[in-house]
């Protein structure tokens, strides 16, 4: 469920483009990015390194006769490392001077005098065959408290199967290499096990099991000489693929500058002219592999090696599934798994960690999220996931807004939310309407906002909108933005909002608010807004128009929201809109304060309507925050307004559609005293509660 999986995979991935030098940490940092990659490299080159001593120290134990003789004859119990340390200098030594070219070859005679060993023993029997039956029905588990403890001990034995995979840039051609290797050994080493298994279990007792590790030898035909040379020859061979694969992986992060310092990564990544040996890599290796020899308990580094080797294989799923899922064109390999089945291997694989050892699944996850934040450190301009999830993402997009679509969007949803768009010339002389945008975007609402070049669609427009895109990302793409930006070319404003309006906005809603925009001091666009006016009410979007002032807003001053007679729909929508901006954390330290202003036959029905708001709207506004103001008689409502309102962050007014199509400019005009002003009309009233 672990090795299947991540070999189908690898077979997969490497069979879509060329894996170059370095194997598994290839193909993840190529799909993961830079960043990533290095991190988890540096993990699956540590599980290499480690699995070197792992399998030297179990090489000794084809030598048990001598640590069995010693204990016997001398009284003395002869620890493991007299013969696990000179065994890995000799391998060192071996490595070191004649490269992985000998190791190859050395690997064929190994092979064979394993393919020897595995022979007699499957043809020999116990000179007492075993009276328990493998096949009894009442057979049963036991002991299961141990057996991801046993599992991780085993585990390593099936990681073999990636060892070409690591030398992937010594491969004449990794494409068609990779796979069948990579197969032929997972299917081949799957099969040679449960043949074991099933061996033992029919030629042995389970008190013999339990008790003799080396049984194997009493099955086996001359089982005292060949099981120890089939030990030998086993952990051997593992040890030899394992420290010609750790340098190359080391090398290939050094290629791509993984580590914070050039001159070392120089120096790992330098080969030797006459074979292109990675030697400086190879040392490391050796002295980190000496180390854990040294250590001598097989049992820990089985556990260490299981949890790094885990995590690449559980990421080589994740990306066979990513690209599944993601449905990019240019994935195409020539052999293919099923995205069901990654998915498996990815989920059993993080399972499985857990299970070994949770404290040592923790302790790698904490270790790798580390080595991430120390390598983006100081590899900042390396971003990214590059396209493996942008395509999941936009498959994940697509059919959500598809679902939407299918199933009425917005129109089946009883809560109303603002999916805003705002169109403007003025992106790089005015940031208000953005932040107006942004704020609304923040956590209830959506924002797209729409940068305008006037023009035909041609060559040199599409140019310069591609290149005012980039600046408008720089300039308001930062993380604390909320809204979609792009631009639009079109031959005139009425043409630009005309287009935008009838598409959906980024989130798959339909638009329903439209932002328009202009500067308090110098009214200048203020004749196309209220030109546009009916063509966007008569879509049915509500309207907020923002009279941008050059005073600065205070984020501690308070929101000002004005309601009058007129704003019998607007009301509402007003006291949401101030809600929702204040929800953005740079109002943090704000209040909305609520003012209504009335005649005085009109105080008593005012004060009703504002109780009844409290006590419905769920709003955070208390009595204090809300005042009725009794306008005397030849007092205008604006001359209220600037008085009561100079020194608010923003000041929201409601306005009457008929009323702006006569007399617009004075409507929005003549707030002189007062900042930054939002007008709103509601098409039609919206509920608070």
């Amino acid at each position: 469920m672990v090795t299947i999986p991540t070999a189908l995979a690898i077979s997969e991935l490497a069979t879509n483009k060329k894996v170059e030098g370095g194997g598994e940490y290839f193909i993840i940092s190529r799909s993961f990015g830079l960043n990533i990659g290095g991190t988890i490299g540096i993990a699956l080159y540590l599980s290499q390194a480690i699995s070197v001593a792992f399998y030297v120290i179990a090489f000794t134990e084809a030598f048990s006769f001598l640590f069995e003789w010693v204990g016997r004859s001398m009284n003395f119990e002869l620890p493991r490392q007299v013969i696990s340390l000179p065994v890995m200098a000799g391998l060192a030594v071996l490595i070191l001077t004649k490269g992985a070219n000998i190791g190859v070859k050395a690997l064929y005679w190994v092979v064979g005098m394993l393919f020897i060993s595995l022979l007699l023993f499957f043809l020999g029997s116990p000179e007492q065959p075993s009276p328990d039956s493998f096949w009894k029905m009442n057979s049963e588990m036991r002991n299961m408290g141990s057996f991801f403890a046993v599992f991780a001990i085993v585990f390593p034995a099936f990681t073999g199967m990636t060892a070409g995979v690591g030398l992937s840039g010594d491969l004449a051609k990794p494409s068609k290499s990779i796979p069948l290797g990579t197969l032929a050994g997972t299917v081949a080493g799957i099969v040679i096990y449960l043949l074991v298994v099933y061996k033992l279990a029919t030629s042995a007792s389970m008190q013999e099991l339990t008790d003799n590790q080396l049984v194997m030898s009493k099955i086996a035909i001359g089982g005292s000489l060949i099981v120890p040379l089939g030990l030998a020859a086993s952990t051997f061979s593992s040890a030899l693929g394992s420290v010609m694969v750790a340098p190359r992986t080391l090398q290939a992060l050094a290629n791509d500058s993984t580590y914070p310092s050039s001159r070392l990564n120089n120096w790992l990544k330098s080969s030797r002219t006459s074979d292109n040996e990675p030697v400086n890599a190879s040392i490391v290796t050796v002295l980190i592999a000496m180390l854990f020899v040294a250590l001598g308990s097989v049992n820990a580094v089985a556990e260490v090696i299981s949890m790094f080797f885990l995590i690449t294989y559980g990421s080589l799923c994740l990306i066979s599934f990513l690209n599944h899922f993601g449905s990019s064109p240019s994935y195409r390999p020539s052999f293919r798994s099923r995205w069901y089945i990654s998915l498996a291997g990815f989920t059993v694989a993080v399972w499985v960690m857990f299970k070994i050892n949770t404290l040592y699944a923790l302790a790698a996850i904490i270790l790798i999220t580390l080595i991430y934040i120390y390598i983006h450190n100081y590899h900042r301009k390396r971003q990214g996931l590059e396209a493996i999830f942008a395509n999941a993402l936009f498959q994940i997009n697509r059919n959500l807004q598809v679902y939407l679509q299918k199933k009425g969007g917005r129109k089946l949803s009883k809560e109303w939310r603002p999916s805003v768009i705002c169109i403007s010339e003025e992106s790089f002389d005015r940031k208000s309407a953005f932040n107006i945008l942004n704020w609304i975007s923040y956590r209830y609402g959506f924002g797209t906002y729409l940068h305008l070049i006037k023009g035909y669609y041609s060559r040199e427009t599409s140019n310069r909108a591609r290149s005012e895109l980039k600046r408008l990302i720089r300039q308001y793409g930062k993380r604390q933005s909320h809204a979609y930006i792009d631009t639009l070319i079109s031959p005139s404003y009425t043409s630009a909002i005309a287009q935008s309006i009838q598409v959906p906005g980024i989130s798959g809603m339909e638009n329903n608010m439209v932002l328009f925009e202009f500067d308090k001091e110098n009214p200048k666009g203020l004749p196309e807004i209220l030109e546009n006016y009916p063509m966007v009410n008569s879509g049915g979007f509500d309207v907020c128009i923002l009279a941008s002032s050059k005073k600065e807003i205070s984020f501690d001053q308070e929101i000002h929201i004005w309601i009058q007679s007129i704003d019998t729909d607007n009301s509402n929508l007003m006291i949401l809109l101030g809600f929702i901006i204040t929800g953005h954390p740079v109002w943090r330290k704000s209040r909305i304060r609520i003012f209504e202003i009335c005649n005085q036959e009109n105080i008593g029905q005012t004060n009703l309507g504002m109780n009844q708001l409290l006590a419905e709207g769920r709003l955070p506004i208390t009595r204090k925050n809300i005042e009725i103001i009794v306008r005397e008689p030849e007092v205008t409502a604006k001359s209220i307004i600037n008085t009561r309102s100079s020194d608010a962050a923003l000041t929201i007014i409601g306005f009457h559609g008929d009323a702006i199509r006569r007399n617009g400019k004075s409507i929005l005009s003549g707030y002189d005293s007062v900042g930054s002003v939002i007008f709103v009309n509601a098409h039609s009233e919206r509920e608070l509660g």
